[in-house]
């Protein structure tokens, strides 16, 4: 058998996936309120596509697709996020409720810089998660952490 050169399809087809690559890379620069989100004090984060077609939310695939969550890290614990908007060039509009279906709230999610972001607690309940056996309140302002 002879050894056969990368044809002109497997260049076309590598090249397209790299630029597919590239444009996704983009499109999140686009996209502020899609992503993951980290506060390592308190350990909790949120997965979030707001500007996006939604997520399941794990193990709660019952309610369909979501703008996101927020959870607390080795915990099944979740705070739904139900509706969010976005409302500026950094800011966005976020209800949620706990995945018992007995609380709710209203925050605003914003971007300090590209990779900075406070929510803040603006009614409803207190935003709460388990901690060590107990209820952990969380401060009406929590800094996160976007991941690249």
């Amino acid at each position: 058998m002879e050894n056969k050169k990368p044809g002109f399809a497997r260049l076309l087809l590598a090249a397209t996936m790299a630029f597919a690559a590239l444009q996704a890379t983009a499109q999140d620069v686009n996209k502020p309120f899609t992503g993951n989100f980290n506060n390592n004090e308190y350990e909790v984060y949120m997965n979030l596509n707001i500007e996006g077609n939604g997520m399941i939310v794990p193990n709660h695939e019952i309610f369909g697709e979501l703008p996101g969550y927020l959870a607390k890290r080795r915990n099944s614990f979740f705070w739904l996020v139900t509706a969010g908007k976005v409302v500026g060039e950094d800011e966005a509009e976020l209800e949620l409720i706990n995945d018992y279906g007995s609380e709710d709230l209203k925050a605003t999610l914003k971007m300090v810089d590209d990779s900075t972001f406070v929510l803040t607690q603006e009614g409803g309940s207190t935003l709460k998660v388990p901690n060590k056996g107990k209820w952990q309140k969380l401060p009406k302002k929590l800094e996160f952490k976007k991941r690249r």
